[in-house]
């Protein structure tokens, strides 16, 4: 038997060969529609960016007021000790550069720089809601890392670009005081009010233990009664002050505020300490060792340590009443200007050569594109075109 040779495979073309060719093949076919698609995409992008006007972009920095603002008020005003980190007072503003950026975009403060500077007019505007959108696409404001907000004013005016910076900078600071002087008059109201209601038990206490000290003479308590005593009126006197700046902050913020809670969580701790301070199983008098001193030095005792307590409150609520008399009586912003915008010399846009790369690539894909089309059209089929004949005349139907 004979072994009939096997043939050998006749090797195939390698499809990814084919097309490749056939889609260079496309390309040379249909290369005067991608160039001429390709040039006259160039030339209209060049002519289009000559026509576009100069922009010019002027910046300015402000520096929000830093937390540590005010302390050297209260060291001047006698070391508060709990009120020297009372927000607000002697401080100005709180809330960081967020605040601000609120500030900027309100509509108080684009209103008064459109009036200011006629941009009504400037843009062509025909109404102020007009006005307000154009002004807003023309300012940017923007807070860095390190809390310092940049305004940046865009137009094709250099002028006015740093007019533009420079005006929401003012109103941005008149805006501020405005409201430092409301919070800090709310605040001066409030004290003075309840300056009142302590002078009164202050006097109360007074007149209780002269009264008492005239009935009874002098009665000599002992020093360790003595400094428990005043050391739970300084307790009761900071937390009296930290209750009123609490009530304060209510009147313009919300529980959820950081402030209010970090607020609530010291007067817990005051409160803990001076149960503490009264001993376990006390009677929450304060004297963990007047137990010791019988009938009329415990009652001598007790009035001591209210006149105490009603002296260290009326002290702090003193010095905070004279904190926010300072700050009402300021009329100058806590903000630092860093740098006022200056009339910028050279332009920021339009990025021509950008426009004309951009747009010649996105036509140089156009024509790729639509080389592929035509040439799929051109190899339909009979039964294909007369398909698409029909699709064209149900859809022209359809829309009669």
């Amino acid at each position: 038997m004979q072994e009939t040779p096997q043939q050998s495979p006749v090797p195939q073309p390698e499809e990814d060969e084919i097309n490749l060719l056939e889609l260079l093949l496309v390309l040379v076919k249909r290369k005067r529609l991608i160039v001429g698609m390709t040039l006259a995409a160039a030339i209209i992008s060049i002519v289009y960016s000559l026509t576009l006007p100069n922009i010019y972009t002027a910046t300015a920095k402000i520096l929000p007021p830093q937390k540590e603002t005010g302390g050297g008020l209260a060291t001047a005003l006698g070391q508060l000790g709990g009120l020297a980190g009372m927000a607000g007072l002697a401080g100005g503003l709180s809330g960081g550069s967020d605040l601000y950026l609120g500030i900027l975009k309100s509509r108080s403060v684009t209103d008064a720089v459109i009036q200011k500077l006629n941009l009504q007019t400037e843009f062509k505007a025909k109404s102020m809601d007009d006005a307000r959108q154009a002004l807003a696409g023309a300012v940017k404001f923007q807070a860095g890392k390190d809390g310092i907000i940049t305004i940046s004013a865009d137009n094709k005016m250099p002028e006015l670009a740093a007019k533009l910076a420079n005006t929401c900078v003012d109103e941005l600071l008149k805006r501020s005081v405005q409201l430092n002087l409301v919070k800090a008059g709310s605040e001066r109201v409030f004290l003075e009010k309840r300056l009142e209601v302590v002078k009164a038990d202050l006097t109360k206490a007074e007149d209780a233990l002269k009264s008492f000290a005239q009935q009874n003479k002098t009665i000599q308590i002992d020093a360790q009664a003595k400094a428990s005593i005043e050391g739970v009126a300084k307790l009761k006197a900071e937390l009296a002050t930290r209750e009123v700046q609490l009530a304060s902050l209510r009147s313009y913020q919300t529980d959820e505020s950081s402030e209010v809670k970090t607020l609530q969580a010291a007067i817990r701790r005051l409160q803990g300490e001076i149960g503490r301070f009264s001993g376990v199983g006390g009677s929450g008098e304060g004297i963990p060792t007047v137990g010791s001193v019988p009938g009329l030095g415990l009652q001598y005792a007790r009035l001591m340590r209210d006149l105490k307590i009603q002296e260290a409150i009326f002290e702090q609520l003193t010095k905070q009443y004279e904190m926010a008399k300072v700050s009402e009586a300021k009329d100058s912003s806590s903000l630092q200007v860093l740098d006022e915008a200056v009339v910028p010399v050279r332009k920021s846009g339009p990025r021509r050569t950008f426009i004309v790369i951009i747009a010649t690539a996105v036509a140089f894909l156009v024509g790729v594109f639509g080389a592929f089309v035509f040439e799929f059209l051109e190899r339909l089929s009979v039964e294909d075109r007369q398909k698409i004949a029909l699709l064209k005349k149900l859809a022209l139907h359809k829309q009669q």
